[in-house]
């Protein structure tokens, strides 16, 4: 974790020298020997952060790392908000005060450089010299003895998996196949292949077998080594003299003759397959290697035809059926838990969220301990302690995953612990937060973003985060974290001072914390965080504060880059809030807050700002000073900028904030005119459309067909009456428009097929007086797959999806046709079909029984239809053939009204 203090601070460092050389000029000789210094050190950080673990010295040098570093940073910042804070003052004063600032920086940096000289003499004089600088080469790595891979006996849970992998191995394709195993530690990735490579028909089935344990630390001669002598080609004394060229060689002369499978189990790199895999010819004769790893990527690295086999986490049932066996009668299938240790037992395993090593380290803990209850809630009491107990303990094997992470995942991982425990987290915020806290390098041209969505994607491939829902467009919406992983990082965080969680802020906050997160507290009073003068982020989870609490806020905690205060109950955001120059990230979301202040418009370095479901009706012109601005969401209308403003600053516009990328705000003057056509970062545009946009639309179409990265666009109106939408031009050239929405009422269907974006995933419309099918122009979509449609005062009584139509198409929708009668699909419509809403359709009386068999077909809800539809349907309910593997009906009850 260091590391990544470390070189997060180094590139701020580089980009303020660059930024504010001027200011700097005076001190750039202290910077830059403070920057050459933190260099140095950060080469040997890699290493020791994995080690401080199990080494005090190495702990304690690690640490003295951080806080300096930590420190070094506090200096700069706050060097940076003294002199902009003291900018209104007289040019005189100013220029005293800046001579001022600048030699107490000075002073502040020198005595951090005379610390780091002491911290680097500490490493030579206490015996942390020995300490190795990272190495990429995996042969300089000295050989360990490996341990042997632990084996559960009581296997649960894994039946059906291992007939699939077994199915992979003995079928399919004659090439050389890579059969992967992947899922987070502890899952019992080792124990299936296991069972699988001693099956008796996977035995008889290849003419020889080797398994080798790779881990961590090899040398490819060692794993080539280990595969000769399980098939026996090598004699005592060839196995001496042979270099890895000469055994490679004399493998793979054997190998292609033969039959083989070859296991190489807890893989952690492409590079080991990289090497190895040049030995394992493809004789066409049915081989097989099978690759256990806890990275996804690396499965589909080695083999890019196959899809790696998943493990998942154990049934509540499995689970508990696993702990009873570890603990009463091991290898049998009876084994019963005494009446008064069920429910004890019960969190226990509730406790270890279906993850079968923690299960198998708590049964056998409990195996050796009196069966009392006093016993086992003294272990529930101290699960985490008894879960932790050294390297190969439970999360000792979680934190091997860790440890491996490169160091811009560590800080995106960690980060993800600050979220209440089970919670759902959202990752357009989570990437937005991590952009904030400059997790995120700059990665050539591309944005930091999409950088950050690949962190994630990592995240999930190396199964240190699961994803929760996915996007028609295949993106991660919402991930979760299991709870040990969870545990993991809360555990690495407070040991790094990353960050720290608590119920409320109280007196016991620490003095020294970086990022403080507050969930589900009750009264609250923010007076507290005066401890926390270095505090850079304050995220609340639905926190009740005390009246007031906040309004002297930007006067104790001046550093701050991130403010979430989404759910809780406060009433007003202070004036002075316009002070926190360094604040990147402000979210107000679900607040009671009535108005923002003016100042919003002096947090120039701000990229996002959230105040969606706010009571926020008028917005300060000044947001359009925001030039950083990234991410704006809200639903106020903006103010007109007032004549002091214009003689001060010119004109403002939305056109200058350049670098948005997400705009949801209440349509007005500002979306008229050229200003918004020169957004082009703009990804998603969500417009409340009004009265006065309506009246007042010149040059809105235009702008937003100049707008060609836009991937999401929603356009709709509130309340009952529906406005009329914006005639729009053709989106034939936005290619990367996935989600098209249009919620209000159309001057006419568009029914040319070249006025919806070519890639078009999701579509949702809405609007009246709908005389022609729909489904004519729109089945022809080739890549759609959610359609939602909503035909107010239409009189189409007949919708026909003709055969060869919606392609891709897995989700329809309809709403409020007050007239249908008839919805036919032919055969070969939506083939794909996985869900199906029908809503409001009073009149409806046809409905394809084809629909209800389509064979991907999961869930089905029909409301409001008419009495016929319904009576029909209730006489099939029980016709599983008819209702083909649907499985999940409502709503069939339910009558016209």
């Amino acid at each position: 974790m260091a590391e990544s203090i470390v070189t997060f601070f180094l590139e701020k460092l580089t980009d303020l020298l660059s930024q504010e050389a001027f200011l700097l000029s005076r001190v750039e000789e202290q910077v830059k020997l403070l920057s050459n210094e933190l260099e140095w050190m950060r080469l040997f950080l890699k290493d020791a952060d994995a080690k401080r673990r199990y080494d005090p010295r190495i702990k304690l040098w690690v640490s003295q790392i951080r806080d300096v570093t930590y420190d070094a940073e506090d200096v700069i910042d706050r060097f940076m908000f003294e002199m902009n804070h003291q900018q209104q003052g007289s040019l005189k004063c100013l220029k005293f005060l800046k001579l001022r600032f600048v030699h107490k920086l000075e002073s502040r940096i020198r005595e951090i450089n005379t610390k780091i000289e002491k911290i680097m003499a500490n490493k030579s004089r206490y015996g942390v010299e020995t300490l190795p600088a990272a190495s990429s080469s995996n042969e300089a790595v000295p050989h360990k003895e490996k341990r042997a891979p632990i084996v559960e006996v009581n296997v649960v849970g894994i039946q059906e998996d291992a007939k699939s992998v077994k199915q992979n191995l003995l079928n399919g394709e004659m090439r050389r196949a890579v059969v992967s195993i992947v899922g987070m530690g502890g899952l019992g990735k080792t124990t299936l292949a296991k069972k699988v490579y001693n099956d008796n028909d996977v035995r008889q089935c290849f003419d020889c077998h080797a398994w080798i344990y790779v881990s961590q630390e090899y040398t490819i001669r060692e794993l080539l080594l280990g595969v000769a002598v399980c098939v026996r080609i090598l004699s005592e004394e060839e196995r001496s003299k042979m270099d890895e060229s000469e055994l490679g060689d004399r493998l793979r002369d054997y190998l292609t003759t033969k039959k083989y499978l070859i296991v190489l189990d807890d893989m952690w790199r492409n590079e080991a397959w990289d090497r190895l895999g040049l030995y394992f010819p493809d004789s066409v004769n049915g081989s097989r290697v099978l690759i256990t790893s806890r990275n996804k990527e690396i499965g589909f690295y080695a083999d890019p035809q196959a899809i790696p086999h998943e493990l998942s986490f154990l049934t509540e049932e499995e689970s508990w059926e696993l702990f009873l066996k570890k603990i009463f009668l091991a290898g049998s299938a009876n084994a019963v838990c005494p009446r008064e240790l069920e429910e004890l037992g019960k969190k226990i395993v509730a406790n270890c969220g279906g993850l079968p090593l923690a299960i198998v380290v708590l049964g056998g803990l409990l195996s050796r301990k009196e069966k009392t209850p006093l016993s086992w809630q003294k272990v529930l009491d101290s699960l985490t302690w008894h879960l932790n107990q050294g390297p190969d303990s439970c999360l000792g094997v979680l934190a091997l995953s860790y440890n491996d992470m490169p160091y811009y995942l560590k800080s995106c991982f960690l980060y993800c612990g600050l979220f209440p425990e089970d919670s759902e987290i959202w990752t357009d915020k989570l990437i937005r937060l991590w952009v904030a806290e400059g997790f995120i390098q700059r990665r050539g041209v591309e944005i930091a973003e999409d950088v950050a969505e690949d962190h994630l994607q990592e995240l999930v491939h190396r199964s240190m985060i699961q994803v929760a829902a996915r996007s028609f467009d295949g993106r991660v919406m919402s991930c979760r974290m299991h709870d040990l992983l969870r545990d993991l990082a809360i555990s690495e965080a407070k040991d790094t001072k990353f960050f720290e969680g608590y119920e409320s802020i109280d007196s016991t906050s620490p003095v020294s914390v970086r990022r403080l997160t507050i969930h589900q507290g009750k009264k609250t009073n923010s007076k507290h965080l005066h401890t926390s003068r270095s505090l850079r982020s304050f995220i609340c989870f639905s926190v009740c504060f005390q009246k007031n609490s906040l309004r002297s806020l930007h006067r104790r905690v001046k550093l701050l880059t991130v403010l979430d205060l989404e759910g809780m109950t406060i009433n007003t955001i202070p004036e002075g809030i316009g002070e926190l120059i360094h604040l990147k990230y402000l979210c107000l979301r679900r607040t009671r807050i009535k108005r923002l202040p003016s100042s919003i418009g002096r947090l120039t370095n701000l990229q996002t700002l959230d105040f969606r479901s706010t009571l926020i009706e008028i917005i300060p012109s000044t947001i359009w000073k925001l030039h950083h601005l990234r991410h704006l969401y809200c639903r106020g209308v903006v103010s007109s900028q007032s004549v002091i403003d214009k003689f001060r600053n010119g004109p403002l516009s939305v056109g200058h904030l350049t670098n948005l990328q997400s705009l949801c705000l209440r349509a007005g003057s500002w979306c008229c005119g050229e200003g918004l056509g020169k957004l082009i970062e703009l990804r998603e545009l969500t417009i409340v459309w009004t009265e006065i946009a309506q009246t007042k639309n010149q040059g809105f179409s235009e702008s937003v067909k100049k707008l060609t990265a836009l991937q999401s666009l929603r356009l709709y109106t509130l309340g009952e009456e529906m406005l009329t939408m914006p005639h729009l031009m053709p989106f034939s050239d936005h290619t990367y428009l996935y989600h098209l929405s249009l919620n209000g009422r159309l001057e006419r269907f568009p029914d040319e097929i070249e006025f919806y974006p070519p890639n078009l995933i999701s579509l949702e419309l809405r609007y009246r007086n709908a005389e022609q099918n729909p489904m004519v122009t729109l089945e022809k979509l080739p890549n759609l797959r959610f359609l939602r449609l909503s035909l107010c005062s239409s009189m189409l009584k007949k919708m026909v999806c003709t055969s060869g139509g919606f392609q891709q198409l897995e989700t329809l929708r309809l709403w409020g046709l007050k007239e249908l009668e008839e919805l036919i699909a032919e055969e070969g419509a939506m083939p794909d079909l996985k869900d199906l809403v029908i809503d409001a359709c009073p009149k409806m009386k046809r409905l394809s029984h084809g629909l209800l068999q389509r064979k991907n077909l999961q869930h089905l809800k029909l409301y409001d239809l008419s009495p016929e539809l319904m009576d029909e349907l209730s006489r099939i309910e029980g016709d599983l053939e008819k209702i083909c593997l649907a499985t999940s009906i409502h709503g069939w009850r339910r009558t016209a009204s």
